[in-house]
């Protein structure tokens, strides 16, 4: 912590224009028809020219996988990444497409699990997500089962989940059990209200934060990650070298 205390105390000379130094996104909702994300191949088409536009070379789209509302599975991911590549192909976008999911831990994810049905990305890295409401009541040992199946656990968007704003030390616990911790951009620019921005520059200078995402789900949040590049956390976090955006 002394070491980022001392990091957030400099003053870099020359801002950063770009986003290049993640490399690579990791949580975006790109394909088309499958969520709350994308509706269309031209929104698509529109996005990933803008994450192209801030530097990105990699995007690893991630749909919402949830038992009650969004019933991907690897068969429809799949089919949708295939649409998305061509058509950046067709259009000249010079990005690597990947794709898995963010699961929702609820009801049905250790069936998923257990049936060896989630969709992973780099060296076997998954993304998981919270009820924004409560906590899952078996959070630590599904994680723990995780673990010892070899998955390496990214706990999505983690300062969104009011419950644990007066509990700093369960962030800290969950990195004890190396779980990583990723926060959204957006949220540096208080996209989603000033709390959450609060919270995520807590996060940041506690030394918390492993990756960043976009989070993207429309072209019309372009311009707001543009202007949350200004933001000094965000000029920090990029600066840090301490991300693993590149390595994912």
């Amino acid at each position: 912590m002394d070491i980022w205390g001392n990091l957030f105390s400099q003053k870099s000379s020359i801002p950063l224009l770009d986003y290049s130094a993640l490399t690579v996104d990791m949580h975006s909702h790109l394909i088309p028809g499958l969520d709350d994300g994308s509706a269309s191949a031209e929104e698509s088409l529109e996005m990933l020219k803008g994450l192209a536009s801030m530097g990105f070379r990699k995007i690893i789209t991630t749909p919402h996988v949830m038992v009650d509302y969004y019933k991907n599975t690897p068969e429809h991911i799949l089919a949708g990444l295939k649409v998305i590549r061509q058509a950046a192909g067709q259009q000249d976008i010079r990005l690597e497409i990947e794709a898995a999911a963010e699961y929702m831990l609820d009801d049905g994810f250790e069936k998923k699990f257990h049936d060896g049905q989630l969709m992973t990305f780099g060296k076997k890295n998954i993304l998981i997500e919270l009820s924004t409401f409560t906590p899952h009541p078996n959070l630590f040992s599904i994680l723990f089962d995780l673990q010892i199946a070899g998955y390496k656990t990214i706990l999505a968007h983690v300062e969104r989940y009011a419950y644990w704003y007066d509990k700093i030390d369960h962030y800290e616990e969950l990195k004890d059990r190396e779980i990583l911790l990723q926060v959204n951009i957006l949220s540096f620019g208080g996209h989603y209200g000033p709390v959450i921005k609060k919270m995520a520059e807590k996060l940041a200078d506690r030394g918390l934060i492993d990756v960043l995402g976009t989070d993207m789900h429309n072209p019309l949040s372009i311009p707001a990650y543009q202007k949350t590049l200004k933001e000094k956390y965000i000029q920090r976090l990029l600066s840090s070298g301490k991300l693993l955006n590149p390595s994912l």
